[in-house]
């Protein structure tokens, strides 16, 4: 029977990540901050590619499966595959909300709704700054 192996995890210490993302991108995917709503650059991107996690450059999402959610951030309805993600439950801000990680890196990316369309039903409404993208 074949053994199925994750990537090895990502591990940096403060200041290294300080080092490589800016600081929005810091105060986002290493302190779970977000940002404001309609000012992310990929909101309206509509090129077709591949979006990758900004800190280790880890695939997560595919442009055909990003949808125009009304919330103010890009919003896809499924990752490029179930390993590529984490999800954790969040009560801050008096809130119950699903945080989607990078399951690579550990980068906070945003949160999972169960709103978005068919056939998942789910609306992954990610930060601009903690993605980036390849046009194919």
């Amino acid at each position: 029977m074949a053994e199925t192996t994750r990537a090895e995890k990502i591990h940096k210490t403060e200041a290294e990540w300080r080092e490589l993302l800016t600081p929005e991108q810091f105060h986002i995917m290493r302190e779970k901050g977000t940002e404001r709503a309609f000012t992310g650059a990929l909101l309206d991107n509509h090129e077709t590619g591949v979006y990758h996690c900004a800190a280790c450059n880890a695939p997560l999402f595919t442009s055909d499966k990003k949808f125009e959610s009304g919330s103010g951030w890009p919003s896809f309805w499924l990752p490029i595959s179930a390993e590529a993600i984490e999800a954790h439950e969040d009560n801050t801000h008096g809130m119950k909300r699903i945080e989607v990680t990078c399951a690579k890196c550990g980068a906070h990316l945003g949160h999972v709704f169960p709103d978005g369309p068919r056939p998942t039903g789910m609306r992954y409404c990610i930060n601009s700054a903690s993605l980036g993208f390849e046009k194919q």
